[in-house]
């Protein structure tokens, strides 16, 4: 029993970091009703100016702060400068442009962060703890062993994580989110101002990869890599739905303990590697028989 609650714990963990990815997702579909390819370049680009700033000030008094709010910065003008440059000029076009658009976004930021940072892996030590400890041992023999990194980690990405559940449901600004993703012209001609909002939910997506780029850097490493995370958080969106908050947090969970409880318990059965794809064939069957996701709209056209 002690060992499934630690793997289910360690699912969970890993849970809530995807369900921080897919967040990012979350803010820029509610806002353009269009996928937004370039959140994983957003992750890597983040990680890669923070790690580099604590590098170039680390002979200043509190680099890791100073870094963290020069990049909070960087994140938020280049949120201006892709409402400016890239969504202004795509107001009321198909979805199909917005969609190339990020696509365009992602591959810049690749090469523009590679050219500005350089492409090494560069380690990121943010002093979380990466030692482990036990816990609960009062209640099971030998304790339950927990990751302190994971556990850190899991806490920074829950407090955000229910952050941005309140700012979407309390906020003037996360309301309004819903009908501009509905109709731009029609958001627009009741007074919401869209290049407004835009700004505000990328500066958010923005703060959201920078978290996300920090957690997972300081784990895995800050490289090139990071921007594939996206990958994962995909299947997130798709168990839990495009449009919901909740659903990006109860999908990511769903996943990380998938994953972890399939890896241990069916791996020794039918092979190993069932955690690189246990996500993709949980999402094609909710694509089957629910693609609306658990927590999505169903959405009904009448002609």
């Amino acid at each position: 029993m002690a060992f499934f609650i630690e793997v289910l714990i360690s699912g969970l963990m890993a849970g809530v970091l995807y369900s921080l990815v897919a967040l990012g997702f979350v803010l820029i579909f509610k806002a353009s009703g269009v996928f937004n390819f370039a959140q994983g370049a957003m992750v890597l680009f983040a990680a890669l100016t923070f790690v580099r700033l604590i590098d170039i000030l680390s002979e200043t008094f509190a680099p890791i702060l100073l870094s963290l709010a020069i990049t909070i910065v960087v994140m938020i003008v280049l949120a201006i400068v892709i409402e400016r440059l890239v969504l202004r000029p795509l107001v009321n076009q198909p979805g199909i442009s917005l969609f190339m658009a990020t696509l365009g976004i992602a591959y810049f930021l690749d090469g523009f962060g590679q050219s500005i940072w350089g492409s090494d892996v560069y380690a990121l030590d943010i002093g979380i703890p990466k030692d482990s400890m036990f816990i609960l041992e009062s209640v099971f023999e030998g304790g339950i062993l927990v990751s302190s990194e994971d556990l850190v980690a899991t806490l920074i990405a829950g407090v955000l994580v229910a952050t941005l559940a309140i700012f979407f449901q309390r906020t003037r600004v996360g309301r309004a989110l819903r009908a501009v993703a509905d109709d731009h012209q029609a958001a627009q001609s009741v007074g919401i101002p869209l290049n407004y909002i835009w700004v505000v939910v990328w500066s958010v997506a923005g703060l959201v990869a920078l978290v996300a780029g920090a957690v997972w850097g300081s784990k895995l490493g800050v490289q090139f890599s990071l921007s594939l995370i996206a990958l994962k958080a995909l299947p997130v969106l798709i168990l839990g739905g495009f449009e919901s908050v909740v659903g990006a947090i109860v999908g990511g969970l769903i996943i990380g303990v998938g994953e972890k409880l399939s890896e241990i318990y069916l791996g020794p059965i039918i092979g190993g590697g069932i955690e690189n794809w246990f996500a993709y064939v949980l999402a094609l069957f909710f694509l089957l028989f629910r693609p609306q996701g658990l927590f999505g709209e169903k959405h009904i056209d009448r002609v």
